[in-house]
């Protein structure tokens, strides 16, 4: 019955015994194998009364129609189950599947047209139909002259030949030749009648009565073909078939292993059970109100196979509109990406269907857990499978990329194009007079700041990683360093127009410009060196940021490397405000310290701001606000330092004379 209900996929069941030994056993087998065999559970365990009770047999029926379970087991004999039937007929409880004991799988007297209506389709457990073969023909040879002991007027032939043809064997009894009875003759032709008695074609317990017997006698030839002194008993010993003792005979049954002309294997387990084979019966309701009670498969344990459940399910009825199997689960399948959640209790087959969370994932119906997906996949929507997470970087294929990208470019296209306005002007005294070798080299140097942005920009590599903070630490000391030398020059030349001060140029001249930009450049690249030989920033697959996404980040390697090329830029970006502050109000009619004091303000200005902004953006943000800082602080100073020097040499050009440049006349 555990395998039609696991067949089925009936795991929501209501039991119906009898309260005796059979439907007790029958109730303690269900209660400990149903679950772990079938993943099944009970609805309800009901014991039906002994006698007629209307108000338990109520009660019954009542839990039958309001429970949710739509297959019913019944363990019960003949007389209980039409007591029940008949308070299932009086509530008319239909919709029900009805599974049968043995017991009363084919009682007709519940097959008639009254109760089919609902009993019909019921599936049975019944004991196995067999063929014996020849036996119709011996029992028409059944005669009393040769099966009867003529001294014993009572024997069983006798019997059943006087009630077959209603006649006496003589001596007939008295007065029964007077009433008109016929006298037997023994010679009836028994072919011409018609009785239960012949009907081999449904021998179920005759056909285990004669496999019974046939095992006895293969024990018995087994145990007469043992050899004296090759014995299996002591001292090598053999039975002898007058002084059998029975658990000699056993020891031959537990070795018996054959097959019947019908088919089946015969056979003892290492409990002395016979391997059990039952049919499945089928009750079918005809158009015509007849009831016909057929096989429809069986179910058998083989040594090797176990249980064996064989259905042949286009023969079977079933007694619903749809004319398919019921349903009958306490809850419904949990479908792939859910997991099963016992309800409080409630039976196990009673359960909430839980989708699995972020990140997990279920791939099988009815799964008790769900499972976490690897490091570098995410869970679908579905929650059915995992998907490879989306990769998130800088790229020059988003609007933020292509936007920084371009502002990067158009910084250098400027660059360029000052650069090449202050070489075709490299005569007039405002390019001269502002030192302009060291304008060169800061043109350069910012060209560099805006070409470094782009290695912010991209899917990180190691060379990408390592080259990004180097050459954005070398390019700003460059520039920087030539901001400070030209600060220094500034309050060099003022000093030496005093008197007494023309002593101070000597330490600012060509060469120890250059020189000191040189050092002070160095020293950043020492910086980089040591930073990247130490703890060289490389790539890294960041999966803290968010949980669905790769963060493709450069780790700094070293913070303190870090810490320090940041520290000292904003070093000598200080040390040149200072020094441009204490010089923008030295008297010249072009005071180029004011010009590197506001450059300177800004300077520092976007990398004070930069810090809590760096620190607090995630991932490809954190990216975007560094190449922002970089291109921010690159525009503040090509704007504040040359936007001057141009707007003179091309829209003022009167301005750009030595007397304006000195203040020694007065330009209208």
């Amino acid at each position: 019955m555990i395998q039609i209900l696991k067949h089925f996929g009936w795991t929501w069941t209501g039991l119906i015994i009898s309260d005796n030994e059979y439907g007790v056993h029958a109730a303690r087998s269900f209660h400990s194998d149903l679950g772990p065999a079938g993943g099944g559970c009970l609805a309800y365990t009901e014991i039906l009364p002994w006698g007629d009770d209307p108000a338990e047999l109520r009660r019954i029926v009542d839990v039958m129609r309001k429970s949710t379970a739509r297959v019913v087991i019944v363990f019960a004999n003949k007389s209980r189950m039409i007591n029940l039937m008949k308070e299932v007929v009086r509530q008319n409880v239909t919709g029900l599947q009805w599974i049968a004991s043995e017991a009363w799988t084919s009682v007709d007297v519940l097959q008639t047209p009254h109760l089919m209506p609902y009993l019909g389709g019921t599936l049975g457990i019944s004991i196995r139909r067999g063929e014996i073969p020849e036996l119709g023909d011996f029992l028409l040879q059944i005669r009393p002259d040769l099966h009867h002991n003529n001294t014993d007027g009572n024997s069983m032939v006798n019997q059943f030949w006087e009630h077959t043809f209603q006649c006496r064997f003589a001596p007939p009894p008295a007065g029964w030749v007077e009433a008109g009875g016929e006298l037997c003759t023994g010679q009836e032709i028994i072919e011409n009648v018609e009785i239960e008695f012949f009907d081999v074609s449904d021998l179920r317990a005759e056909y285990n009565v004669y496999k019974a017997v046939y095992a006895l006698a293969y024990a018995l030839d087994d145990m007469l073909q043992c050899e004296p002194g090759r014995g299996p008993f002591s001292n090598n010993t053999c039975a002898h078939l007058q002084r059998l003792e029975p658990w000699q005979l056993v020891y031959y049954l537990e070795k018996v292993n054959f097959t019947t002309t019908f088919g089946d294997q015969v056979s003892f387990d290492e409990n002395g059970d016979a391997l059990p084979i039952y049919d499945i019966i089928n009750w079918v309701w005809l158009p015509d109100g007849r009831t016909k009670v057929q096989r429809v498969g069986e179910v058998k344990r083989s040594a090797f196979k176990g249980e064996e459940l064989t259905l042949d399910e286009d023969k079977i009825f079933w007694n619903f509109e749809s004319k398919q199997p019921p349903q009958s689960v306490c809850s419904e399948s949990c479908p792939p990406g859910t997991r099963m959640a016992t309800k409080k209790g409630e039976p196990e087959c009673c359960f909430d269907c839980v989708p699995c969370s972020e990140g997990k994932i279920s791939n099988t119906t009815d799964s008790m857990e769900c499972t976490s997906c690897p490091e570098d996949f995410w869970s679908s929507p579905q929650r059915d499978h995992c998907v490879p997470k989306k990769t998130e970087f800088l790229s020059y294929h988003e609007p933020l990329g292509i936007c920084l990208t371009s502002i990067s470019l158009l910084g250098t296209l400027i660059c360029v194009l000052v650069l090449g306005i202050f070489i075709h002007h490299h005569s007039t005294p405002i390019v001269r007079a502002n030192n302009s070798e060291l304008s060169f080299l800061l043109l350069v140097s910012l060209k560099l700041c805006f070409l470094c942005s782009l290695l912010f920009i991209g899917r990180p590599r190691l060379w990408t990683c390592q080259l990004r903070h180097a050459a954005f630490g070398i390019s700003f000391v460059l520039c920087v360093s030539c901001i400070l030398v030209k600060t220094m020059v500034v309050l060099a030349v003022f000093r030496a127009s005093k008197p007494g001060g023309e002593s101070s140029l000597k330490w600012f001249g060509a060469v120890q410009q250059r020189g000191t930009v040189l050092v002070l450049t160095s020293i950043q690249a020492a910086i980089c060196t040591a930073w990247l030989v130490s703890a060289s920033p490389v790539p890294h697959k960041n999966t803290q940021y968010h949980n669905d996404k790769i963060v493709y980040e450069c780790v700094v390697g070293s913070t303190v490397g870090f810490a320090v090329l940041l520290g000292y830029i904003g070093l000598l970006a200080v040390l040149s405000c200072l020094l441009a502050f204490l010089a923008k109000n030295l008297p010249d009619s072009f005071n180029e310290a004011k010009h590197i004091t506001f450059s300177m303000l800004i300077f520092c200005a976007v990398w004070v701001a930069f810090v809590p902004a760096y620190i607090s953006s995630p991932g490809k943000y954190a990216d975007a606000v560094e190449v922002f800082a970089i291109l921010a602080s690159s525009f503040g100073l090509l704007v504040a330092l040359f936007g001057p020097k141009c707007y003179i040499i091309l829209l003022r050009p009167e301005r750009n004379t030595k007397k304006a440049i000195m203040g020694r006349c007065t330009t209208k």
